[in-house]
């Protein structure tokens, strides 16, 4: 909780700070940048970096902490906190790493604002920092523990023992570990980090969701990403990645898994956001879930719609369970009511309905747009989204 002091003084300063934090943050990263180039060499994601959406998430992590201490004293955004948290293990970060960001945050706060950092003010956003700061290094202890891994030290490594091919764009990686301990405990719906070193040296990590359960095996499937910039990891792993290749791969994590409760479940997903439910699907499929489950998949065509034959095969594993599938550019004698975008309203949901998307970000607005219309609570609507959370904190 911020002392009573220290939250007049956020609450007034709040709009300046939120005003200016879009030149704050890429000035914060120069220096943080500039101070230790390893960083971007080696732990940050260099094409977020570029594209500006790193730069873009961290604002927008700052001001809703700031927001949330202001509107709801006395309480801790913990949801917006697992997530970030969760990331945080997932590439290693340790507490030290912590008062490097303070420094050259702080130092980009007063170069921007200037003047109006005063030792008050400067006092005042300390005290936030520290209290989301210190909120997630507890959070992250607790992560490496049950990971079984010191504080920063979750990479080990793994064999390639098998790869497959799902579409032109998507293939998928099954990886043993080398160093002789067992497979660690992953949940449906979570990722793994893998470690890659590239031609010029840099260690670059990226995150896959694990789209299968094998028992003796980790599975995640990765996406060839082009766009500008293209994506270097990826293209790494198609091009070179073959069986036998070691990975470093990081221990799994993520907040968004499935429950194991009896409620109907709806898994909707668009494009390569197929992961992590295939994943969810594959798991209710093997334990042989009694859950009335609504698998909902929206995607360019039927030649890039990776996992297509798991998604109708698994559905007609289960008891109860439906598939919905729409096609922007569709195939053939394809019906004209799934071709287009994904439209929930047009599904029948059950009362009870616990929702799991994953996809771009206009796909994941208007389908929990369209759910919380159907009647979907707001706590049982559960979302993951590839890259940077351009979504967190905002008002959905």
């Amino acid at each position: 909780m911020l002392s009573p002091k220290s939250t007049e003084i956020v609450r007034a300063t709040l709009p300046a700070v939120g005003g200016a934090i879009g030149e704050i943050t890429p000035l914060f990263y120069d220096k943080l940048f500039a101070a230790h180039p390893e960083l971007l060499r080696d732990l940050f994601n260099r094409g977020n970096q570029a594209n500006g959406t790193q730069q873009q998430a961290l604002a927008g992590s700052i001001a809703a902490f700031a927001t949330a201490l202001l509107e709801h004293p006395g309480t801790r955004p913990d949801a917006m906190l697992a997530r970030i948290a969760h990331k945080h293990v997932s590439l290693g970060i340790a507490p030290e790493q912590y008062r490097v960001v303070h420094l050259h945050l702080f130092a980009a706060i007063a170069e921007v604002l200037g003047e109006a950092v005063t030792e008050e003010v400067a006092a005042a956003w300390d005290e936030v920092y520290w209290l989301m700061a210190n909120a997630l290094i507890a959070l992250e202890a607790r992560l490496y523990e049950q990971a079984g891994a010191a504080a920063g030290d979750v990479f080990r490594p793994y064999r390639v023992t098998g790869r497959i091919e799902e579409t032109a764009e998507v293939t998928t990686f099954l990886v043993q570990p080398l160093d002789g301990r067992p497979l660690p405990d992953a949940r449906p719906g979570q990722y793994v980090s893998v470690r890659t070193e590239l031609a010029d040296g840099a260690r670059q990590i990226r995150q896959y969701s694990l789209s299968g359960h094998p028992d003796d095996a980790l599975q995640f499937s990765v996406k060839r990403v082009t766009g500008d910039p293209d994506g270097e990891v990826s293209h790494h792993l198609h091009h070179h990645a073959r069986v036998g290749t070691t990975l470093m791969v990081g221990a799994p994590c993520g907040d968004v898994t499935l429950d194991e409760g009896t409620s109907p479940v709806l898994l909707a997903s668009a494009g390569i956001g197929c992961t992590p439910m295939t994943g969810m699907l594959s798991h209710l499929a093997a334990t042989g879930s009694h859950r009335r489950v609504i698998a909902v998949h929206a995607d360019r065509s039927e030649a890039t719609h990776a996992f297509r034959s798991d998604l109708l095969q698994l559905t007609e594993k289960l008891p109860d369970a439906v598939a919905h599938i729409w096609y922007e550019q569709p195939e053939g004698d394809w019906p004209a009511d799934r071709t287009g975008y994904a439209d929930l309203s047009r599904i029948g949901i059950p009362a009870g309905t616990t929702a799991y998307l994953c996809g771009p970000l206009p796909f994941l607005r208007a389908a929990r747009t369209q759910l919380l219309a159907a009647g979907v609570a707001a706590a049982d609507i559960h979302y993951e989204v590839f890259g940077p959370d351009l979504w967190l904190g905002q008002d959905a």
